[in-house]
């Protein structure tokens, strides 16, 4: 199928304001310039006056719930247009884009989508893409071959656009979840009006990864260029180079674990674009040589521990993300948890390291126990995990619980004694209800939800009773605040840090007995004795069991304060 003179393509464009005037005059531009009748229609707030060509719907409604308004436009036009397209008010669709649309889509089973990525071109030439960040990723066992075209699923469905034939977008209506109220679900409500037709309607947007430049749009305002959403063109390159491969192959290899949660914005999943973890770096005794990393994304913590004269192995999130660390000097252990342990059975590491797995693994202590094995006399298992019962988390679950959204059904359908705890909350069960069950890891059940990792509320506790259970004994358990909450814990006299964690860093030895059959070492960071199980005795300012203890503890660190204060303003 290709596009005709005698074509008809119907544009819906959402533009909230004036800021972008100027990229929605340039699309419309484009537009016009086609060789084939295209009827622009502008959603906006407010009258704004467009090229000759397109007219402008004025829609009152709130900004985020805007972009829905297009849908019916859409479905008004079924019988009268052969090809539809929405998008954001900066972003250039080109004509032969549409052109390759069209001739994947005729090889595409019915319930696969063609779908584009954006891309933001700077003026010094360089590109950026936005999608490409975060949690979001190939999944390594999606990628078909459909004639001459090779296509892979990428989890972020949202590309600020889409395109549909009149047989797809017929499909999308006559599932009954196309023309519904503004609603947000796998995302926010911007993004969920450009990506429903994928995310509720029963359909499958995929990437062609062998002609990627044809289904790539331009970003025109490049407003994430300078932050941490999207990679560069070689980055992009590695991982589609990588795909291709597999294609080849015929091999469908599997990821280390579920990494994506079903949370709202993906709170608590794995990122595969983590920066240098600095802090957990600086736990690393001088002594140690061999490093093993466990969940290793892009690498950019064992590229630099590699550059630092470590030897360095890594066990990969999936096949597809590795290869800029292997390229610098990083050893490479594909596979899933199992097959990678296989792998390396007989090699000992002085350090092994596994960073924000730990809640999504499915047992987390037989990975520690399995894993834990691999250590050197006297190495270390570094572990960051994510405080995930903190009173934040508890509060977001609490609202989510109670404000009707679509995807709680989704998160009902996730609940078990070891996943997740989002519960069913009801207004008879009321928050003291819902808060139990946020503790005690209610298991309900649900229907219609789509795939994800089950994760654990984790704990300062979870995390003992998990090294401890797996042989390993504790030796620090840090708290690691983001910096926009170091302020808080420094004026609370870290009093509160055990609440403001994002994170906790676990430095943990294996267990070695001494010969009347108890354990050789006290926890002394954290002033537990490792004697056996249930004995912990609480050091610190956890020995605070009444009011004047408690007082007494915060005048002596008030007091310690204003030394600090005085010697430095001397």
């Amino acid at each position: 199928m290709n596009l005709r003179n005698d074509m008809k393509v119907l544009v819906a464009i959402a533009s909230y304001g004036k800021a972008n005037d100027r990229y929605l005059a340039r699309v419309v531009e484009e537009y016009n310039s086609m060789p084939f009748k295209v009827d622009v229609v502008v959603l906006s707030n407010i009258p704004k006056e467009v090229a000759p060509g397109a007219r402008v719907v004025v829609v009152g409604c709130r900004g985020r719930d805007l972009p829905f308004a297009h849908k019916q436009i859409l479905a008004d036009g079924l019988n009268h247009y052969d090809l539809f397209i929405y998008s954001e008010d900066d972003i250039l669709v080109r004509a032969c884009s549409l052109e390759a649309f069209l001739k994947v889509s005729a090889v595409l089973p019915p319930t696969d989508i063609a779908g584009f990525l954006r891309v933001e071109v700077h003026s010094d030439g360089s590109v950026n893409y936005p999608e490409v960040h975060g949690h979001f990723h190939w999944d390594a066992g999606s990628v078909r071959s459909h004639g001459e075209y090779t296509f892979a699923f990428f989890t972020n469905e949202h590309a600020a656009c889409y395109v549909l034939t009149r047989e797809q977008l017929r499909r999308v209506i006559d599932s009954g979840r196309f023309l519904v109220p503004p609603h947000s679900e796998k995302y926010d409500r911007l993004c969920t009006a450009a990506t429903d037709p994928y995310t509720q309607c029963g359909l499958r947007k995929v990437v062609c990864i062998s002609h990627l430049n044809e289904f790539l749009v331009q970003h025109l305002s490049n407003k994430y260029r300078q932050t941490s959403y999207g990679v560069d063109g070689t980055e992009l390159c590695r991982q589609v180079n990588a795909l291709v491969r597999i294609g080849k192959s015929g091999n469908s290899p599997r990821s280390l674990f579920e990494t994506e949660t079903m949370l709202p914005n993906g709170w608590y999943s794995k990122s595969y674009y983590e920066p240098v973890q600095l802090g957990a770096i600086a736990a690393i005794p001088p002594e140690v040589r061999t490093v093993l990393s466990i969940g290793c994304g892009w690498g950019s913590t064992e590229v630099w521990l590699a550059k630092r004269g470590h030897s360095v192995t890594a066990i990969p999130l999936d096949p597809v993300i590795p290869g800029g660390a292997e390229a610098k000097g990083v050893e490479i252990v594909t596979g899933d948890l199992d097959e990678a342990r296989r792998t390396l059975a007989g090699r000992e590491f002085d350090c092994i390291f596994l960073s924000n797995a730990l809640h999504l693994v499915p047992d987390p202590v037989a990975v520690l126990s399995s894993y834990g094995t691999l250590l050197s006399p006297g190495g270390v298992f570094l572990a960051l995990v994510p405080h995930t019962a903190r009173l934040r988390t508890a509060w977001k679950e609490l609202v989510a619980a109670w404000r009707p959204a679509p995807w709680t059904a989704a998160l009902e359908a996730l609940l078990s004694p070891g996943g997740v705890f989002m519960p069913a909350a009801s207004k008879t069960r009321g928050l003291a209800g819902v808060w139990k069950s946020v503790r005690e890891k209610e298991s309900t059940n649900g229907a219609g939800a789509r795939r994800g990792a089950k994760f654990h509320i984790v704990s300062k506790r979870t995390v003992r009773n998990w090294f401890r259970d797996a042989g390993l004994q504790v030796e620090s358990l840090t708290n690691v605040l983001r910096p926009v909450r170091e302020n808080t814990g420094r004026l609370t006299v870290t009093l509160l840090d055990r609440w403001l964690a994002s994170e906790f860093l676990t430095v943990a030895k294996k267990v070695s007995r001494n010969p009347s059959g108890g354990q050789s070492c006290q926890d002394a960071a954290t002033g537990t004795s490792a004697v056996g199980p249930g004995t912990e005795k609480p050091t610190g300012i956890y020995r605070a069991v009444g009011l004047g203890d408690l007082a007494a503890h915060l005048w002596r660190r008030y007091r310690a304060l204003c030394a600090s204060a005085f010697l430095q303003l001397r």
